[in-house]
């Protein structure tokens, strides 16, 4: 494995060096913005040469793209892993979503940088928002255990609990996060929980 040498952080391998990459652009873009932000910019914050930074992202376009895919990747993780710990549906339901405003609640530059501006901007990020969206929205509408819905009206229920779930993470953001994680996922859950119950005996 190549060893670099440059900046604050030597001997770190490749792989080493682009998780770290990854998280001073995400520092970054996070707190400016994707147009306000520059290669200079992340490159300094993650203290190294911008060459050292263009060995491993071809642009500032490609690096926004990875960053978005790390996101989301991560957010997916995160979900899965707390889901396959409840015993039940109610409780994989309250529990995706503690993962979910956890994920953005102990790093506010996640939210930023996968809804934010700076992905409307450009049809690529677009495409790869769509894809975390997508994602989210089959695993979600896994987690819907109502027999008398279709699977089609399964994903399409669990579309409007992403948009909801959007929504509520940015005006929880916006008010300070005057709740924790835990007690505005047990609210959200417990009435998206009703109206799940709600939609499954209308039909």
């Amino acid at each position: 494995m190549v060893v670099e040498t440059t900046g604050s952080n030597p001997r770190l391998g490749a792989d080493e060096r682009k998780e770290q990459l990854l998280a001073a652009a995400l520092e970054t873009f996070g707190a400016k913005g994707f147009n306000a932000t520059s290669m200079n910019d992340v490159a300094a914050a993650a203290g190294v040469t911008k060459p050292v930074l263009y060995q491993h992202f071809e642009s500032k376009h490609q690096l926004y793209l990875e960053l978005l895919s790390d996101i989301g990747a991560s957010l997916i993780t995160a979900i899965e892993e707390a889901t396959q710990r409840a015993p039940g549906p109610r409780e994989q339901v309250e529990e995706s979503l503690r993962a979910f405003f956890h994920f953005f609640g102990d790093e506010p530059a996640n939210f930023t940088v996968l809804f934010g501006e700076g992905v409307r901007s450009d049809e690529a990020f677009l495409d790869k928002l769509a894809m975390v969206e997508d994602a989210h929205t089959t695993l979600t509408a896994d987690l819907i255990d109502i027999e008398s819905l279709s699977r089609d009206d399964r994903v399409v229920v669990a579309h409007s609990i992403s948009g909801m779930l959007e929504g509520a993470v940015r005006r929880w953001i916006q008010d300070g996060k005057r709740h924790s994680p835990d007690e505005v996922a047990e609210l959200i859950s417990e009435v998206a929980w009703r109206g799940l119950r709600g939609v499954g005996s209308g039909h």
